[in-house]
């Protein structure tokens, strides 16, 4: 680990290490050791330029959610800590809605929801960032539906005097890292499965998912076997039936006692044109900003999670209907 503190003993150690400290640790101060005065950090929700933005939003969750966990179910990453090395994390965290925020009055329930963070770090510190939180899951389990937190959301800025769309390319602005993963064989995999699927080739999951897959998919959605998976692609694809997908980033990692796993970030770009998952089609031009793992076993494709932001889709669709 070149560059970084030699207490990190691997990239998945000081990814994990870092997570902890600032949030469960509340050591929010090590934001400032840790990542760039000038990190760029997108979402679904936005584009934040520089460490205070980070810092900001970090106290927002923490008081909305202060008992907040997050516990690492994968660390996929590429690079080398001389040129870089990009991360890509998976966080499963549970949390008490003990505070007021974006979500409401502290209502007291208990929520548990993932995140796929991707982080570039060299020389101990991240300077650029893409993240997904499965927003829709929080929403439903404190009593309201992503569409409606969308609309209040709407409605809150709209009252503020502000326009606050949802993240598109044309917001972006070019950070450190430039990269597009590694050429290992299970990250190229996946990305053509994805690709597949995108294609209308919805019969791949046949070929190539394991029957007794585990599957994870936003707004909280979990499923065994292959006609949760069919339901889930069919009913994003079919939603955006002439959109552009594209994969944006890909890793493969074969690692003692972890196995084959791939990591892909991708976008689809295009109208709401049809029915599926959000409802009667709009017209809305949209945007989604999605994160997928896959570990694979001797059958197949065994696990596959899926996060992305369903009330920044709904917003989009929203804002067109007026």
């Amino acid at each position: 680990m070149e560059g970084f503190d030699p207490r990190w003993t691997d990239f998945a150690d000081y990814i994990i290490g870092i997570t902890y400290e600032i949030w469960e640790g509340r050591q929010l101060e090590a934001l400032k050791r840790y990542y760039s005065p000038d990190v760029i950090v997108r979402t679904a929700q936005g584009i934040t330029g520089g460490n205070d933005g980070v810092i900001a939003s970090t106290l927002a969750t923490l008081v909305e959610f202060p008992d907040r966990t997050l516990l690492a179910e994968d660390v996929i990453w590429s690079g080398t800590p001389a040129e870089g090395l990009l991360s890509s994390h998976r966080i499963f965290s549970t949390a008490t809605h003990s505070g007021s925020g974006v979500f409401g009055q502290a209502s007291g329930r208990t929520v548990g929801f993932r995140a796929i963070a991707e982080c570039h770090a060299r020389e101990n510190v991240i300077d650029d960032e893409w993240l997904a939180r499965d927003q829709g899951a929080i929403c439903l389990q404190l009593g309201f539906t992503p569409e409606e937190f969308a609309r209040a959301a709407i409605e809150r800025d709209a009252a503020d005097g502000r326009a606050a769309p949802a993240f598109t390319p044309e917001q972006d602005r070019p950070g450190p890292y430039r990269g597009r993963g590694n050429d290992n064989e299970w990250g190229e995999r996946y990305a053509g499965i994805l690709l597949a699927i995108m294609d209308a080739d919805i019969a791949v999951i046949g070929r190539d998912y394991d029957r007794a897959c585990r599957l994870a998919y936003p707004d909280g959605v979990e499923g065994r076997s292959l006609g949760p998976a069919q339901n889930f692609w069919m009913g994003l694809r079919s939603s955006f039936p002439s959109a552009r997908f594209a994969v944006e980033h890909r890793i493969g990692n074969e690692d003692r006692l972890l196995g084959a796993r791939a990591a892909v970030r991708w976008s689809l770009r295009g109208t709401h044109d049809g029915w599926g998952s959000f409802g009667a089609p709009s017209g809305a031009d949209v945007y989604v900003l999605g994160f997928s793992h896959a570990s694979f076993g001797p059958w197949g494709l065994r696990e596959e999670t899926v996060v992305f932001d369903t009330t920044a889709i709904w917003k989009q669709i929203l804002l067109k209907k007026g």
